[in-house]
């Protein structure tokens, strides 16, 4: 019988999922609203981004491909001023949580509508949350307004990602759904999609570790990636999404592997003082959730330490005083030394002993 209280806002939320998907963009541009869409992508991606220009035609207001991670304000501001100058009414964003961020600080502004096609597993797409980078300082908001309009989940697009960043992408998207399960502001429904989420990816990853191609495990993946993204934009982040703010905006790590690496160890650091909200998750791993998470991310060939991502020992200190500063609310008492020896074992990546 259910006896806590819970309060649960659903956000309002177009989703088209469905391999081919990406065929209906002109339709889902109007159904946000918008007749001239400005095309954001990363360099990497640009010529995707071009090509899907000439597929909308004039529905195209232009391309900015110039989106890079932590999404700095510099590259926020010439992407503003290529919106005005493109005479764009809309912003559609293909790609993954560098562009998608670009798109949610654009639309943060200008309160243009925001559509996102997403073509990794980061789960940023259906969030309201902003991180933005400033002097190697990432600072982080939420609010309704920055939340996207509408997702494009075509699997087909996601074919061409390389395994080790679906991998990393994936973990990344376990990390929202495992925070959701501890959250102050947790509850039933988000917890069924955490599990749901963890459940879906644990059964991915491997698949597509195996055959990239297999377009079944791309479907499951971003099935997956859309429930834990789902979580973290209903419920509160807690010291996990911190740290890695932390690493990311003072270091310009890799946001995708530094979360594929803190994950085991926050998990193991919290478990302490939330087993109860972590065990429907700890049981798909053997009723060890922390060490379950740092073995399926080695055998998938994902980093497992810090090191590995170039971070020297002697910034730990560093990084651990910034974290502590305005903790996010989390679930055990978050300290500096704490901090500091869960950092420690993440950079020489030692699996996390079982709670």
């Amino acid at each position: 019988m259910l006896t806590d209280s819970f309060v649960y806002n659903s956000a309002p939320l177009r989703v088209r999922f469905a391999a081919g998907a990406l065929g209906h963009l002109g339709d889902e541009i109007a159904a946000i609203g918008g007749a001239r869409a400005l095309i954001l992508s990363t360099p990497y991606q640009k010529a995707d981004a071009e090509a899907l220009a000439a597929r909308i035609g004039p529905r195209a207001a232009g391309v900015f491909a110039e989106a890079r991670m932590h999404t700095p304000v510099e590259t926020t501001a010439l992407a503003l001023q290529a919106y005005a100058d493109s005479g764009a009414d809309c912003i559609v964003s293909y790609g993954g949580g560098s562009t998608i961020g670009l798109g949610k600080a654009i639309a943060w502004r200008n309160d243009a509508p925001h559509l996102v096609v997403a073509t990794t597993y980061a789960g940023s797409e259906v969030t309201d949350i902003l991180g933005e980078t400033e002097d190697r300082v990432k600072t982080t908001r939420r609010d309704p307004r920055i939340r996207p309009e509408a997702v494009i989940y075509d699997p087909q697009l996601t074919l061409g990602l390389p395994v080790a960043m679906s991998v990393a992408s994936g973990l990344n998207a376990i990390a929202h759904a495992v925070e959701g399960l501890y959250a102050t502001d947790a509850n039933p429904v988000t917890s069924l999609m955490a599990v749901e989420g963890i459940a879906a990816l644990q059964h991915a990853l491997p698949g597509i570790h195996r055959n990239p191609s297999d377009l079944a495990a791309r479907s499951e993946a971003l099935y997956g990636s859309w429930l834990c993204g789902t979580v973290l934009g209903s419920v509160a982040m807690a010291l996990h999404h911190k740290l890695c703010h932390t690493l990311g905006g003072a270091l310009d790590l890799p946001h995708a592997e530094t979360h594929a690496i803190l994950l085991p160890h926050t998990v193991a650091f919290n478990a302490v003082a939330a087993a109860a909200a972590l065990e429907p998750a700890a049981r798909l791993f053997g009723g060890d959730l922390g060490g379950g998470l740092y073995d399926l991310a080695r055998s998938l060939g994902a980093p497992t330490a810090l090191r590995d991502l170039g971070v020297s020992r002697d910034e730990l200190g560093r990084i651990a005083d910034q974290a502590v500063k305005n903790p996010y609310a989390n679930p055990r008492e978050v300290t500096q030394d704490g901090v500091l020896a869960l950092l420690e074992a993440a950079w020489a990546g030692i699996r996390p002993a079982r709670i």
